[in-house]
């Protein structure tokens, strides 16, 4: 059977806007509101689908992925820093460091696991396919352990409804990789490929995330697509955005059945910049399909 594929009027731009590299959304049920940042930008965004009106936050410099925390606010990886945000007094608290001997590397994506552990990776900045990247996971107590190496672009992670299968992509290798999980300890083993798509195919997989059926949906950056995975890596559905770089992904919403997808405009030309005008944009998608709701950091 062929993947069902979604686009045109299915797929609405709920905000438009210009994000460079818009990313990492996450719903918060308590405000009913979606963070989302623009890396590039120094911005942390609050988007309320009700009025559809966007908040936004300044940083003093990159902020690269964000999640919720349980004691309030956001935790979030900066450029080689965990960090803590408070929108509320807009107080950023400053954690640990990493690859401080690495310069050209920057953190990238990152999400927290069913207990409240938070895991964000990074990337070589200058040589998007170089190697040196590596996956952290930073516990309750926020200590950090460094979990995977030789990482060729960090990118998005999830986990099985069962929480016993994590899912990492690393944007250069093509591929999406699983892991068994050990939720007791935090524990990955038995790393092997869940999803590839041909390098020559002009996309790369990004950020994603898994839906309460234990379907995976990754973006497609370069060809503007997300691909909606079953859970032995089969292709179930194919979502067509209006705009070539559409990066990420998360459910929200009352009943958490609402797509929202983040968009960039970085590295494009005016040219493709006139062909897809609402790059960097928000955009929605009503799926009926059930998300799982986004688990806070817990330290």
């Amino acid at each position: 059977m062929n993947p069902q594929t979604i686009s045109g009027e299915a797929i609405e731009c709920v905000l438009p806007w210009k994000a460079n590299v818009g990313e990492s959304p996450v719903w918060h049920p308590g405000e009913r509101r979606l963070y989302w940042i623009d890396i590039q930008g120094k911005q942390i965004h609050r988007f309320d689908p009700v009025t559809r009106k966007n908040e936004t936050f300044d940083l003093p410099e990159i902020v690269t992925c964000i999640q919720l925390r349980a004691a309030g606010g956001l935790v979030l990886t900066l450029k080689k820093k965990f960090a803590f945000y408070d929108p509320q007094t807009n107080h950023l608290e400053e954690l640990t460091a990493v690859e401080q001997d690495q310069p050209d590397n920057r953190f990238n994506d990152g999400k927290c696991d069913p207990q409240g552990r938070f895991w964000a990776g990074s990337m070589n900045a200058r040589n998007w396919k170089e190697p040196s990247g590596n996956l952290y996971r930073m516990n309750p107590d926020r200590s950090v352990t460094r979990m995977q190496s030789q990482v060729v672009c960090s990118n998005g992670s999830g986990w099985s409804p069962d929480g016993r299968t994590m899912y990492y992509t690393e944007s250069f290798r093509y591929t999406v990789f699983a892991f068994d999980f050990d939720p007791a300890s935090g524990a990955i083993s038995n790393r092997r490929p869940f999803a590839q798509i041909d390098p020559n195919s002009g996309g790369f997989p990004d950020g994603m995330t898994v839906d309460a059926e234990g379907f995976v949906w990754s973006n497609q950056v370069g060809v503007g697509k997300i691909l909606r995975y079953d859970p032995e890596g089969k292709i179930e559905r194919i979502l067509q955005l209006p705009v070539p770089r559409a990066t990420d992904c998360t459910f929200g919403g009352e009943d958490l059945s609402t797509l929202y997808v983040t968009s960039a405009r970085e590295t494009m030309t005016p040219e493709q910049l006139q062909q897809a005008p609402l790059s960097g944009s928000l955009f929605a998608v009503q799926t009926g399909i059930r998300g799982m709701p986004a688990t806070p950091f817990a330290g």
